[in-house]
């Protein structure tokens, strides 16, 4: 009997990783500068803001949470599920889990990557590290096997939690200013030449369109996609607006209020506690501004149960690869 390929037994929740603690701010930071043309400056000044914070990111933790969550799904539907987190840039690494889970028998391991957009820096990186995490792992039995699934940008698992929490956001707006609010969609800036090759800019359109079509089917509040969180060289050009420079240009033009919905960070990170949090809603104070931040989807059940969704997909139907050249990497 041909019972075909054999099918993922456990999976792993990729994520970009984040400190935990103030030793760890200086060493993270290395390891995501490492081959990258960042400024000593710039990073001694996130360093500086991860300080307000305790010297911590909350990325780290909320995984965890949601690799309970779809362990729980699983459970909830029959399924034995072994769930683990693995970060691009810290403890504990892709290559440190993937060993862990082999350790523990497993020799097909699906792969979740937690950004839906396209880019190198969101999705082709992790399949790089990806591959990387099975070198040196023999086995008598066969090749260690590992899965990448990613979740497509129009998921209802992703659009309908965004577009409810910024529902909620709109809704905290107080009543004066809430009808003239304007919403702003933010992810992270990348450079304009890697925009060029890849699919993350129009990914992510195509994603805040449906999250404002859900939380405003009336369209009354004008929507426009910002970016956030640039790093690297001043002389590189990068995707703009700023969201600060934007709600500057906002105020100014009379908008009395601004919903700003994290679009490119489906997990609570600190990109979005500084950037957000503070800069965005300071300078929205600053110029008289009414703000109000979206919460991110990963501590909402339909999130959850979308990664789990994506594992039995992936259980039933052997995914195409991605093409070939797809999401290069930069020049350097």
């Amino acid at each position: 009997m041909n019972l075909g390929p054999p099918r993922p037994t456990a999976l792993l929740l990729t994520a970009f990783g984040g400190p935990e603690g103030p030793d760890d701010v200086e060493p993270f930071l290395a390891h995501v500068a490492d081959g990258r043309a960042i400024p000593p400056e710039r990073l001694a000044e996130v360093a500086d803001r991860y300080a307000t914070a305790g010297g911590r990111s909350p990325i780290n933790e909320r995984m965890r949470r949601l690799a309970a969550r779809v362990g729980s799904t699983a459970e909830d539907r029959g399924v034995k599920l072994a769930v683990a987190c693995g970060n691009r840039h810290w403890h504990p690494f892709i290559d440190e889990s993937v060993r862990r889970m082999w350790e523990g028998g497993h020799r097909d391991i699906a792969a979740w990557i937690t950004s839906p957009y396209r880019s190198y820096a969101t999705c082709r990186s992790y399949l790089e590290g990806i591959d990387a995490a099975t070198a040196g792992l023999e086995d008598p039995a066969g090749p260690v096997s590992i899965t990448p699934i990613r979740t497509p940008c129009d998921h209802p698992g992703l659009i309908e939690p965004a577009g409810d929490r910024l529902a909620d956001a709109l809704a905290s707006l107080a009543p004066d200013v809430r009808h003239r609010a304007h919403v702003l969609f933010t992810a992270h800036s990348i450079p304009e030449a890697s925009a060029a090759t890849c699919d993350y800019e129009a990914d992510l359109r195509a994603a805040a369109a449906l999250v404002a079509d859900r939380a405003d089917p009336a369209g009354r509040h004008p929507w426009e996609l910002v970016w956030q969180s640039r790093s690297g060289p001043p002389d590189v050009p990068w995707l703009a607006p700023d969201v600060g420079d934007r709600i500057d240009e906002l105020a100014a033009a009379g908008v009395p209020a601004v919903a700003v919905s994290p679009i490119g960070f489906p997990v609570l990170n600190f990109e979005i506690l500084w950037d957000l949090d503070h800069e965005a809603a300071r300078r929205a104070e600053a110029a008289g501004m009414a703000f109000a931040r979206a919460a991110t989807v990963d501590d909402d059940p339909r999130f959850a149960a979308m990664i789990f969704d994506l594992f039995t997909a992936c259980v039933a139907v052997n995914p195409a690869p991605c093409p070939v050249g797809c999401c290069p990497p930069p020049s350097r």
